[in-house]
């Protein structure tokens, strides 16, 4: 059954910690977009170039920066940050019902394993052996826990995730449907015409505050662990390999591929479908554009971007050929200006 919410603007003010402009026992529902929300539903304004819906909008209210809410004449919820006003109210309208504390009568759990009276366990979830499960966790249905891992406090982990063994999952780490976490990395060595696996003893560990995307995969390490640090934001088909670092606050967009021991600063963003080679080092504070192809370290903080758009394919090459010339002329004059 979906959730119903009432909220006063005048509660929404004190729990957004923002000004309020307007009737402080106005009802509100609902949060919506400036152009379909309704007469009891509240919105929002971060991006001016949908300034031009204000005027229109039905909206109870808006999340609006006082820049803004001066020129407006309805009711206004004023923030500094109108967008982390929106997510912080977006949680006061959720829709997902959770789960009861408890564990389901379908879940398997090993006579071994810790779990927390708190915790909350779905239809068919297996918790294996030595597993510790602490308080408020939720572990979604047909979820897998491994033997010997730790799912922190309060973390969620959702639908039919598998959490491998030896893996430590940190407070409040949500991790969304289908992702793998501490499956094998990608460890083989060649001989005589055949491959021949390399075991992967290493494993995973999750930082807090993470989020991971669903059908993301991360490996364990093969020896080490595989790390990503607290506050890292994962999207959706991300492969992230053996004995790789994600540092904190760093977001990583879907379909973003990082080979091995590869090792990511803090406070990046990489956009959509870049593919990073092993053995790599990126800094602090670097922003990789969308299908970037990065073969080699990137020491200083910046932006960066090597994808192209569709062109054909004589045309690319030689365009790939005048980049490369441009590079070279503008390391010249660099090396010039500094004589």
């Amino acid at each position: 059954m979906k959730q119903s919410y009432s909220y006063t603007l005048g509660e929404l003010a004190d729990r957004l910690g923002a000004s309020l402009k307007g009737e402080v026992s106005k009802v509100v529902t609902g949060l919506n977009t400036l152009q379909e929300a309704g007469e009891s539903e509240l919105t929002f304004l971060a991006n001016p170039a949908y300034a031009r819906y204000l005027e229109t909008s039905r909206a109870a209210a808006v999340i609006l920066s006082p820049a803004s809410a001066e020129a407006y004449a309805g009711n206004a919820l004023v923030l500094d940050n109108p967008y982390l006003g929106y997510a912080q109210a977006s949680h006061l309208f959720a829709t997902d019902n959770g789960l009861p504390v408890g564990i389901a009568e379908s879940a398997v759990v090993s006579p071994d394993a810790q779990v927390h009276e708190t915790a909350a366990i779905g239809e068919n979830a297996v918790i294996e052996t030595c597993a510790v499960i602490e308080a408020g966790v939720r572990i979604d249905a047909g979820a897998v826990i491994g033997h010997d891992s730790v799912i922190s406090k309060d973390a969620h982990i959702g639908r039919n995730v598998t959490v491998c063994h030896g893996v430590f999952i940190g407070q409040r780490t949500i991790i969304h449907a289908n992702a793998v976490i501490g499956a094998d990395g990608f460890g083989n060595a060649r001989t005589d015409d055949q491959w021949h696996k390399i075991a992967q003893i290493g494993g995973v560990i999750i930082g807090d505050d993470v989020e991971i995307g669903s059908c993301t995969c991360i490996d364990r390490g093969a020896l080490g662990d595989t790390v990503i640090k607290s506050g890292a934001r994962l999207d959706n088909l991300i492969q992230i390999a053996h004995n790789v670092v994600i540092g904190e606050n760093t977001a990583i967009a879907a379909n973003v591929g990082i080979s091995g021991s590869t090792v990511i600063g803090k406070n990046c963003t990489i956009a959509g479908a870049a593919g990073l080679a092993g053995h790599i080092t990126i800094a602090d504070n670097v922003h990789l554009g969308g299908m970037a192809m990065v073969t080699k370290s990137v020491t200083q903080s910046g932006a960066y971007a090597s994808g192209t758009g569709l062109m054909e394919v004589g045309e690319w090459r030689r365009n790939a050929v005048r980049f490369r010339k441009l590079d070279d002329m503008a390391r010249r004059i660099r090396l010039l200006e500094k004589r």
